[in-house]
């Protein structure tokens, strides 16, 4: 059964009537759907035959008018009520128009200035992760001088999260490019007669560069985020601010241990990754070119210096570093919102593993100059 509201809704309609637009019915959010279309034009639009009439019904009449003034005409609305008119105005003066919401296409001046902004802000970046830096460092020496504030128990639980936790996955990845190695290096030896130089090649590139660098590359996303979400998290629940207001410094409670159990496992790990990808080279070698373990032993030993293993383990410290300082920062800049944090730790990854391979070209050119 209909109510009397229902039945008092009748259906618009819309005629072009001895040039003129005329509007019939109720022009409602609810009923403005079953308004047909009518092309022409006109110089009239006739509101006279309109009944009940909102904002949704006043949006078409000014999208209709808009049309006629494109072609070049001036309608005139008639036989509006004074609140009709009211509403008309209204919207007239808050609905964009087409050159509000077209999009201006960039000019060079304006790419260049974006570039520049972009370039400042990068900067500033790296100024404030230079500072937490060095206010980190202070801090671990500080707790160093002062061993009874050092908090062993979380410094040895996030060694077993980043270090004892990682070792699977670290020692399968090492394993793999050891095998890609071997069996690539395999495919382009054979062809000179080379095979047995394989090893030579298999221990220098994981021993020097790749098993470090990818074992900081894992480290990086899958530590490295998890500092940024942890503190991010306890950013939005104003945990820190707790801290502060107790009189506990953020850095020295959240920051230390964690980077500090990055520099003492972060090494532990290149060296499972350096005897994994030597595994996995060896039993490609020896099923690939038949080079026996005994083999590849002996020219491993014979023919790879100490200083190509002293490489990496170098290395490993610094990208530590980076990935606990990065990290660790981008997770203090997390605001009140889940899309703060989800957004710094995406960035916390890429930085990490920008500023791993970046020091790692640095160290390449370093150990060069050196003859290393």
């Amino acid at each position: 059964m209909k109510t009397r509201a229902q039945t008092l809704v009748t259906r618009p309609q819309l005629s072009l009537t001895d040039g003129a637009f005329v509007l019939k019915g109720d022009l409602l959010i609810g009923t403005i759907d079953q308004l047909n279309t009518t092309q022409g034009l006109a110089q009239e639009i006739d509101l006279s035959r309109v009944g009940q009439f909102d904002t949704a019904g006043a949006w078409t009449v000014v999208k209709l008018e808009r049309r006629l003034q494109k072609a070049g005409l001036s309608p005139q609305i008639v036989g509006a009520s004074p609140l009709q008119h009211d509403l008309l105005d209204t919207l007239r003066r808050n609905m964009p128009t087409d050159d509000d919401i077209s999009v201006t296409p960039l000019t060079v001046a304006d790419r260049l200035e974006q570039l520049g902004r972009k370039t400042v802000a990068a900067l500033r970046e790296i100024l404030a992760i230079i500072g937490f830096l060095g206010q980190v460092v202070a801090t671990i020496v500080s707790l160093f001088r002062r061993p009874a504030r050092v908090r062993w128990t979380a410094i040895v639980h996030h060694m077993q999260h980043v270090g004892l936790n990682a070792v699977p996955i670290v020692s399968l990845m090492a394993f793999l490019i050891g095998v890609v190695l071997a069996f690539q290096g395999a495919a382009q030896l054979r062809q000179f007669g080379a095979e047995v130089f394989v090893v030579d090649l298999i221990a220098i590139s994981v021993l020097r560069e790749l098993g470090i660098l990818l074992t900081a590359i894992i480290v990086a996303g899958r530590s490295g985020s998890a500092f940024t979400a942890a503190i991010g998290s306890m950013k939005m629940r104003e945990e820190i601010d707790a801290m502060r207001t107790l009189g506990l410094d953020p850095v020295e409670v959240l920051v230390a241990p964690r980077v500090i159990a990055l520099i003492l496992m972060l090494p532990v790990l290149g060296v499972i990754a350096n005897f994994s990808g030597l595994i996995g080279g060896a039993l490609m070698s020896w099923i690939e070119l038949g080079v026996s373990p005994g083999v590849f032993q002996s020219r491993l030993v014979s023919n790879t210096g100490v200083w190509h293993f002293g490489v990496g383990l170098i290395k490993a410290p610094f990208f530590a570093l980076i990935i606990g300082i990065v990290g660790c920062y981008e997770g203090l800049q997390v605001k009140g919102n889940a899309e703060s944090l989800g957004h710094l730790t995406s960035i916390s990854v890429v930085l990490s593993i920008f500023l791993v391979i970046t020091a790692d070209a640095l160290f390449s050119i370093f150990f060069a100059i050196l003859g290393v």
